[in-house]
């Protein structure tokens, strides 16, 4: 009584009995294959040795990739650490939101960047306390992580004038309260610059560093004394 064998059926065995090539080296010596990209056939050492090629090639581009993001990665990091720096240096409190936005746009390679900010006194009458609506303070309460992506009608985006093709919104919220103090808009004319599925953990550093300097301005501001 004869038995059909399949493919699977054969390829089962073989992965059950690694030793049948061991005991059969004249036929691993002398199979042939078909070759993958021409009609000729070919060893099967050698079909071996083109499949590792191919996985080594692709290593290589992996590797390429991770050493390209780690090197943008580095770049931004260091940028990000002299931009806390300057904030920390700065004798000025009040300089600080217009010390943000020119440095992100920096950062960024960005030109349309808008920052307003609430419940800060030592910031009184302000260009950064200009617009800023109710609407505008719920949409930065329910927004607990950054958004990412089109333009959605959202009325912060009419801070910056011209309608950004794509942007990214943050809320800033100090570390030791959950109450935002402001809004930051990045524009871009690029709508593949802020996408829905892009990282965010930079964009949580600058929040994290932003509002960190932005409480020195909790404080009402010092006025000089009169002098008789």
């Amino acid at each position: 009584m004869s038995t059909s064998l399949n493919a699977d059926d054969v390829a089962h065995f073989l992965q059950a009995n690694p030793e049948f090539f061991q005991q059969h080296a004249d036929l691993f010596a002398n199979l042939k294959v078909p070759h993958p990209h021409e009609t000729r056939a070919i060893s099967l050492g050698e079909r071996q040795i083109m499949t590792l090629r191919t996985r080594s090639k692709d290593l290589e581009w992996k590797l390429s990739g991770l050493i390209h993001n780690a090197a943008g990665n580095e770049k931004i990091s260091k940028t990000l650490m002299a931009w806390c720096c300057r904030m920390l240096a700065e004798d000025d409190a009040t300089r600080i939101p217009g010390h943000i936005v020119r440095s992100l746009g920096d950062l960024f390679d960005l030109q349309a960047i808008a920052l307003r900010l609430w419940d800060l006194p030592g910031l009184a009458d302000s260009e950064f306390n200009q617009d800023v609506t109710d609407s505008v303070r719920q949409y930065a309460q329910e927004l607990t992580a950054p958004y990412c992506g089109p333009m959605q009608g959202q009325e912060a985006a009419g801070w910056l004038g011209t309608p950004p093709a794509s942007l990214a919104i943050v809320a800033l919220r100090p570390a030791d309260s959950g109450q935002p103090i402001g809004l930051m808009v990045l524009g871009s004319d690029d709508p593949e610059r802020f996408t829905s599925d892009m990282a965010t953990d930079f964009l949580a550093i600058i929040n994290d560093l932003a509002s960190a300097s932005l409480c020195r301005l909790r404080a009402p501001a010092r006025t000089e004394p009169e002098t008789a």
